[in-house]
């Protein structure tokens, strides 16, 4: 079983094995209406299903809950047995490159508890790379019944809202580790949202630093020391992730989990939800 990182020649020997999903959630921030499926219906990897992240991955904005909000875990259950997703299937999500949206869909079946569910490292651009196959040919998945395994209570205590933050900013009984660009989280630009800045008491680890050049993922040992570093000595059940909008998030808790430090949460709403309310404090620079 894949639990965090298939490679493309792993992915490649398992085309024709029907207990492997294939999902595609290429996307483009800057045009997130239609870039993805239209990269998608163009050329994807045989039999991958695809997953919008504003519709299938994202619950609707009320302009109070972030850019991309956490679905329900039945809007979620629904969109899995959708893809044929269920228990005995291993899952292997892409999309261009580093895994930056990929590893939301990994986070969200994850949470859910399917833990049968990798990236493709690299994405899309190390499966060209390999000359590996393509097609245009949108396959019609046989619909499937999507069961959590994980309880309620788990479900709900895999996430952290912003009351829980506010409250222990003061404590400091939380730390939070932000997966924006440096330039982002100083405050210096903000090329999303309508308030610039971070979380005071936040610490900055940029998800493309996961990654090298090539959107391969670092080694599992350098990820924990570096981790360890940033942490320093702060518990990992204390560690709560967030981005712009929850989505880099979960790359940070991809490499985590790669680098074997488990138990960290994750704040769904992230700075977009936490600036769109002006009595939230508001932190800038280092």
């Amino acid at each position: 079983m894949h639990t965090t990182l298939a490679s493309a020649a792993e992915l490649a020997a398992r085309l024709d094995d029907p207990a492997w999903i294939i999902v595609d959630v290429r996307h483009d921030l800057a045009q997130p209406e239609r870039w993805g499926e239209a990269q998608y219906r163009a050329a994807h990897l045989p039999g991958a299903r695809f997953a919008h992240l504003d519709a299938d991955l994202s619950a609707p904005k009320t302009g109070r809950n972030g850019r991309h909000p956490l679905p329900t875990p039945e809007h979620c259950v629904a969109l899995f047995g959708r893809l044929g997703i269920e228990a005995g299937r291993q899952v292997v999500a892409y999309d261009q490159g580093s895994g930056m949206f990929a590893s939301r869909l990994w986070w969200m079946l994850r949470w859910l508890g399917h833990d049968a569910v990798a990236v493709l490292d690299g994405g899309f651009a190390a499966w060209q790379r390999a000359g590996l196959p393509t097609t245009d040919v949108v396959p019609d998945p046989r619909p499937a019944r999507f069961v959590p395994v994980r309880s309620a209570a788990a479900i709900a205590a895999a996430t952290v809202d912003a009351a829980a933050i506010e409250a222990a900013l003061a404590a400091g009984t939380l730390t939070l580790v932000d997966a924006r660009a440096p330039e982002r989280f100083r405050g210096e630009v903000e090329p999303l949202d309508p308030v610039a800045g971070h979380i005071p008491g936040s610490r900055n680890r940029p998800f493309a630093a996961n990654v090298g050049a090539d959107g391969i993922f670092k080694p599992a040992g350098v990820l924990r020391a570096e981790y360890a570093a940033l942490l320093a000595g702060r518990p990992l059940d204390s560690v709560v992730h967030l981005c712009g909008s929850g989505v880099t998030a979960c790359h940070n808790l991809l490499a985590m989990e790669i680098a074997g430090m488990s138990g960290t949460r994750l704040y769904p709403g992230s700075w977009s939800e936490w600036c769109a309310d002006p009595a939230r404090p508001v932190a800038r620079g280092n």
